[in-house]
This record gives structure tokens, C-alpha cells and sequence, in this order.
């Protein structure tokens, strides 16, 4: 009998050293330019410097093969880029897939595929003043169609929604997860917000009633409200409900976690910021004072548990196991993003005021561990001694938690500003960039060991180094809102740009719709198990959507100073006084301004320019109200009313003067196949020099057959019109 050779065998002795890095292999740089030649070398088109956000050069060889294109958003087609001699400028921002080649002269990377953020290095297409507005409108579009069938003409009923979506959006059961469907809820709110959408409205509406329905327990003699953690929904359509979680096994189940009671008010509470209805209210309140009963911690230290019984509502009892007496982020600090922020805006009542800073301080009390780690600690025991063995977390970092509060401190320092506020924020943004961060690709990494070890030169990575939509959500909306309220590190600035790069360009799903929940670390999706769908116990219309809002809010308001319009639909005598609130956002006072106001279409001017609110007209019908909010001292305004067939019909108003010239000059170049301008001046109440100019070399650029159409014109505009001696070039109505 002949002897058994194994399969696999290796006998020839190995000389290399171990660990080499011998091999090729594909990867993504994200970079400035800082060289560019063109040089006459084999399958070249050109060859870049390329600078890493840490300050790392590679030098990069564009092959033959490579292509080009332009970032775009939800719903948009392919954007094919500009030529390379154009494309490749020193200074500007770019992504280069490729291939790494470790030969024996050096570490060598050939692209073949670029990704462009703008038409040129100056402009990015995702901080265009709609650019988020277009991307809520096409999520608005998927979650309505995957959930609910509209297009086919079905009308919109919760009980066909399910918490698990595939990829493309098909469902996949019938569990109807609590928190996912306060989430879908909080995104349509959101979207009617930006959009003015009715569908997203009737949506909202429509998930708050059925979770009203169906998901809350009321307490009227307790004065208590409190939510059921899954609806599973039968094959013969009986209800199936679950007090305790189903997340979590032996780590967070059978129990019900304080984030679960949180984040069944982030989709009401948005709702009521729209419609003002009561008994939303109601259920707010009582919820908080179900949380404020059994979770809050009455004791000498304060803070709220992250479980407790699902029978006896007790923090401390025996069942919970490793979640016995605990606190956590979750518990302590998503209160404030997930409902009190929004609630705080819909009221200004000081009793929420008092609940968000006795969160921040808590948080700033107990979070920061910058002697033992550059992350802060999120998990703890009773006494806000650290646990650094729970469950899967143990000594970990979760690096959005981390972004997550820096965002929100600042939001809070708009409120009431405080130093500790303020030095925690900036010590998460600098500490983050250099231990959560991939500055080699861009975007923020996941879960992280929060300490080095002997001989370790970087931060571990826990289970991979995929990167979640939901952290990138983090550190876009933190660098964002710290840039616009601080304006003192301009790396902030950057920061918050490179990973809305790194969002926009990798995270939007062009063909399926919608937004994966994780991409490699090289920004191509990963699609296993639960994380390659689009609806989970984890995702729904909540981040994507929350991400869209503020990063808008943010862009337009507080960096590029753009105004922004907003829609509301109060019911009869659902505010107080008949006041309106309409601040979108936690922002520094005096930042910005109520400029405008219409309802049912018609201009309305009973509102506090300063204070943000409307004074809403006695009626018996609901309002239809839409607020344009704009960056103080903003003086012009072109807002796009139409366009259709190539012609643009803009209303221009305030002071049309070389300063202010920009903001027409995007609104129109951003257009594509404009044909003609028609420009209502009704309420625009002079125009300089410049202005004019802009309007003739325009139409003198685009040809004879575009067309500039003014009307409204009153008699200041009229005169200037004459002196520039326009008027027979223009189209006067």
C-alpha cells in the first residue's frame, strides 16, 4: 500500500521573512493633490502626489484603465467626470481606488478608479443647498415604496410594515420591532420637515397613531406610559406582543433597556414638532415619567440604569443578570438626540431644558477617562465605578458614541453654554482622529479596544474594520456643528468634509435605493447577513434621515450661509398662544433669523424674526406652513420656485449687491440645461452694478437663444434697470 501524500504540502524552506508584505492587493487612498505630472510612460495618463489626512504622500500612477467620476446623490445617474487634465488640479480632494504593488524598488499603487466631489477643487457637490434635501426626498421615496407599496397604488397602513428588509428592500418576516418603527416614523417626520412632502406627513402621522394603537401601554391611575418591545405578526394576522426585549440574549434580552422606552419618542416627538397633537404629548410626558420612576437612579449617584425588570420595573433585581444595577451611554445620554432636543424646540419649556443639562453634566462628569484612554469609558456599574467586563463590550470603545457626544455637547452649549461643555467636545474631536479614524481611506471605524498594548502601534480593531452608516452619521454631524458654533480649529472643518466624502461616496446604494448598513473599510459593500440589508433590528429610516436634516442644517446655516426653508402642519389649537416654534436645530443664539413665513401658500408676516417662532391665525382647519430660516445678517435671497423645460423661475429678495452675488450665482450654474431665467423681483429691493452684469454676461454666454424674463420690478430695481440700460435686453413683465 502506497503512502498517503496530503492535499496541500509544502517542502520547499522558507526564506522570506515571516509577515512579509510580498503580495498585491486593492485599496482605496483618500487625499489632497499635491503634484501632478504627465509624463510619457507605459499605460500612464499621469502620475499625482497624493496626501493622506495625517500627512502621508503616496505617489500614485492613473494606468490607462482608470476612470473618473463625480460623486452623486440618491436617484442621479451616472456623472461622468471632466477631462484628467482638467480633474487633476494640486490642492484638490479626491478618492483613488487601485492596486498596491510591494516590489523590491518600492511600495508602488496604480489607480483605476477616481472619485471627484466636485466639478473643480473649489465646490463640493455635497454641500450644494439641496444636496440633503434631494437625498431625504429619494430615502422618503424608498421606505414609502418597500414598506407600504404606494407606487402600486396601496395606501399607507403600519401593519404591512416589518423591521427586516433585504438589500433590495423585500421583507423578510413579520416582526415589527419597537424602535424600528419609531425610527421610520422619526425619518418621515423629518422628511415632510424638509420637503414639504404630504405623503411624509401622512406617514409620521399614520406610525405614531399605530404605535399608539398598538405598541403603548397607558397607565392613566399610574400617570405612566410605557412601550412593548416587538409586535410579531401572525400568519393567520394575530398580534403577538413582547414585553421584554428580543435583542441582546443573555446580554440584553428578557428585559426591556431604557434606549428601547428612548427611542419609542424619537418618531412621535418629531411628529409633534409638525403637528402640535396633544395626545402625543401626553404619551411624551408619561413616558418620561415611567423612565424617571424605575430607571432613574434616586440615589447619592444620579443617572439613569440601562435595564430593568420587565415584570417588576426594578433596576436591581436578580433576572438581569450582567444588566443588574448598570448604567451606559445608551441610558444616560440618548435622551437628548433621540427626543428631548426636538421636544425642547417644540415647547422651550425649562423643565426640558433643566433634564438636557443634568444629562450633559452627567456626561461630563463620568465619561471622560483620558488617563487610561484616548476614548471615553461608556459602560458602568451603580456607583459610576468603570465595567470594563460586560458582555461583548468589556474594556471597548464604540467610536460613534464617542462622535456622538461631541455632537450633542455642542448642540447643548447653544443652550446654555457651560466650559465643561465645550472642553469635552473639542478634547473627542482631537483625540478621535488619530485612534477611531482611518486617515489612510476615510470615515470612522467601529467598535475599538481602547487601549495599546505592548508593541502595538494602533488601536485594535474589536471584530473588523467595516464602518457602520450610523457612526459615519456621528462624526459628519460632529466636525460640522463644531466647525459652524467654534470656528477655532479648521481641521474640524476638513474633518467633517473628508467623511461626508467618504458617506456620499460610498454608503448610497444607486441601484437598490437606500443606504447600506456597512462598506469595507475600502468603501465597497458588504453584504452578509444581517448587515446587508436595508431594515433590522439596528437600521431604519432614523440615522440616514437624522443625517440629511442636521448636515443640511449645518452646511446651510452655520458654514456656507445659505437659508433654508422648512414645512409645518399645526392642527387647530394645538399650541399654545397659537406660537409655533419652528428652530430646526439647537444653534447659537443670534446665528440665525426667521425671514420668511408662508401659510396655505401665502405670504404671512404675524412671526419673531429673532425668537423663531410664528404667531399661528385663529382656524378650524389645519395649516399648511412653510418658514424659510436664513444665517443673521443675510441680506439677498434667490429661491427657486420652478423649473421646468430648462426655464428657471426664481424670487429674488433683499439687496442684490456684489457681496451677495454668489448665492444667485450657485443656485444658477448648479442648474444643468438652463435655457432661460425667469426672475420674479417683487420683493427685491435694489440691485447693484454687479448684479446686472451677472444677468447680461449670463445670457450673452448661453447663447441667443436664452432669455431673461423680469417682473414684479418695483420702481428702485425699475430705475437701476434703466441706468444700466438693460432694458430692452431683458424680458420686462
Amino acid at each position: 500500500i502506497g503512502k498517503i501524500i496530503p492535499l496541500l504540502t509544502h517542502t520547499t524552506p522558507n526564506t522570506q521573512m515571516t509577515n512579509a508584505l510580498d503580495f498585491s492587493f486593492s485599496d482605496l487612498i483618500a487625499g489632497y493633490i499635491r503634484k501632478v505630472d504627465f509624463p510619457e510612460v507605459f499605460d500612464s495618463q499621469a502620475f499625482i502626489d497624493l496626501e493622506t489626512s495625517d500627512g502621508r504622500t503616496f505617489t500614485v500612477k492613473i494606468t490607462e484603465a482608470c476612470y473618473a467620476e463625480l460623486v452623486r446623490n440618491l436617484g442621479e445617474g451616472f456623472q461622468v467626470a471632466p477631462g484628467l487634465k482638467e480633474t487633476l488640479t494640486v490642492g484638490r480632494f479626491i478618492h483613488a481606488y487601485g492596486i498596491f504593488y510591494p516590489e523590491a524598488s518600492s511600495l508602488k499603487f496604480e489607480a483605476k478608479h477616481i472619485l471627484l466631489f466636485g466639478r473643480d477643487g473649489s465646490k463640493l457637490r455635497f454641500e450644494e443647498p439641496d444636496w440633503w434635501v434631494r437625498q431625504i426626498q429619494q430615502l422618503l421615496n424608498f421606505y414609502l415604496e418597500k414598506q407600504f407599496k404606494v407606487k402600486e397604488g396601496e395606501t399607507i397602513d403600519f401593519r404591512n410594515f416589518r423591521t427586516d428588509l433585504s438589500s433590495e428592500g423585500e421583507k423578510q418576516d413579520g416582526v415589527q420591532n419597537l424602535d424600528t418603527v419609531s425610527r421610520l416614523v422619526y425619518g418621515f417626520a423629518t422628511a415632510y420637515m424638509m420637503t414639504g412632502d404630504e405623503r411624509a406627513l401622512e406617514a409620521a402621522i399614520k406610525g405614531t397613531e399605530y404605535m399608539q394603537m398598538h405598541f403603548r401601554h397607558r397607565d392613566t391611575a399610574d400617570g405612566i406610559t410605557y412601550w412593548y418591545s416587538q409586535i410579531d405578526i401572525q400568519r393567520d394576522g394575530s398580534l403577538r406582543k413582547y414585553m421584554g426585549s428580543t435583542a441582546g440574549g443573555d446580554e440584553g434580552g428578557n428585559a426591556i433597556p431604557c434606549y428601547e422606552q428612548i427611542y419609542a419618542l424619537a418618531g412621535p416627538t418629531q411628529t409633534y414638532r409638525l403637528t402640535g397633537t396633544q395626545d402625543i404629548l401626553v404619551d411624551i410626558n408619561d413616558t418620561i415619567t415611567f423612565l424617571n420612576r424605575y430607571y432613574k437612579d434616586h440615589g447619592p449617584y444620579g443617572g439613569y440604569y440601562s435595564h430593568v425588570d420587565p415584570v417588576t420595573f426594578d433596576a436591581k433585581a436578580e433576572s438581569l443578570g450582567v444588566n443588574k444595577a448598570k448604567k451606559n451611554w445608551n441610558s444616560v445620554g440618548d435622551h437628548a438626540p433621540a427626543y428631548l432636543i426636538n421636544l425642547y424646540l417644540a415647547t422651550e419649556k425649562q423643565e426640558y431644558a433643566d433634564f438636557l443639562e443634568n444629562t450633559f453634566d452627567t456626561i461630563c462628569e463620568y465619561f471622560p477617562d483620558y488617563g487610561y484612554s484616548p476614548f471615553m469609558n461608556e459602560k458602568f456599574y451603580e456607583d459610576w465605578s468603570h465595567d470594563l467586563s460586560w458582555g461583548i463590550h468589556k474594556a471597548r470603545c464604540v467610536v460613534g458614541h464617542n462622535l456622538k457626544v461631541a455632537w450633542n455637547l455642542t448642540r447643548m452649549q447653544s443652550l446654555k453654554p457651560k466650559e465643561s461643555y465645550k472642553t469635552f467636545a473639542h478634547q473627542i474631536a482631537d483625540a478621535i482622529p488619530a485612534a477611531g479614524c482611518d486617515n489612510q481611506r476615510g470615515g470612522w471605524y467601529d467598535m475599538m479596544e481602547r487601549t495599546r498594548k505592548e508593541g502595538e502601534d494602533f488601536n485594535r480593531l474589536v471584530w473588523h474594520d467595516r464602518k457602520a452608516w450610523w457612526q459615519q452619521e456621528q462624526g459628519i454631524l460632529a466636525y460640522y456643528i463644531m466647525a459652524g458654533v467654534y470656528n477655532d480649529n479648521e481641521d474640524y472643518l476638513r474633518f467633517a468634509r473628508e467623511g461626508a466624502g467618504f458617506y456620499n461616496g460610498w454608503f448610497l446604494d444607486y441601484e437598490q435605493g437606500g443606504i447600506y448598513f456597512n462598506v469595507l473599510a475600502n468603501g465597497q459593500p458588504y453584504s452578509l447577513g444581517s448587515e446587508r440589508g436595508k431594515g433590522s433590528h439596528s437600521m431604519a429610516g432614523y440615522h440616514s434621515f437624522e443625517l440629511c436634516f442636521l448636515a443640511a442644517i449645518y452646511t446651510n446655516l452655520l458654514v456656507n450661509r445659505h437659508p433654508m426653508d422648512f414645512f409645518f402642519s399645526p392642527e387647530p389649537g394645538a399650541w399654545e398662544d397659537n406660537v409655533l416654534r419652528v428652530s430646526p436645530d439647537l444653534l447659537p443664539s443670534g446665528s440665525v433669523e426667521l425671514t420668511e413665513v408662508w401659510i396655505n401658500g401665502q405670504i404671512y408676516d404675524n412671526f419673531n424674526r429673532k425668537k423663531l417662532y410664528v404667531t399661528l391665525p385663529d382656524s378650524e382647519k389645519t395649516l399648511k406652513v412653510r418658514v424659510r430660516i436664513s444665517p443673521a445678517g443675510l441680506t439677498f435671497d434667490a429661491d427657486l420656485i420652478k423649473f421646468e423645460d430648462g426655464i428657471a423661475k426664481f424670487a429674488l429678495s433683499g439687496e442684490l449687491v456684489t457681496a451677495q452675488l454668489r448665492y444667485l450665482k450657485e443656485e444658477v450654474e448648479r442648474l444643468p440645461n438652463l435655457k432661460g431665467l425667469d426672475l420674479d423681483l417683487a420683493h427685491l429691493t435694489s440691485i447693484s452694478s454687479t448684479g446686472w452684469n451677472y444677468l447680461l454676461f449670463t445670457k450673452q454666454r448661453a447663447g441667443e437663444s436664452f432669455t431673461v424674463k423680469l417682473t414684479n420690478l418695483s420702481d428702485t430695481v425699475k430705475n437701476s434697470l434703466l441706468e444700466a440700460e438693460l432694458d430692452e435686453e431683458f424680458i420686462v413683465g
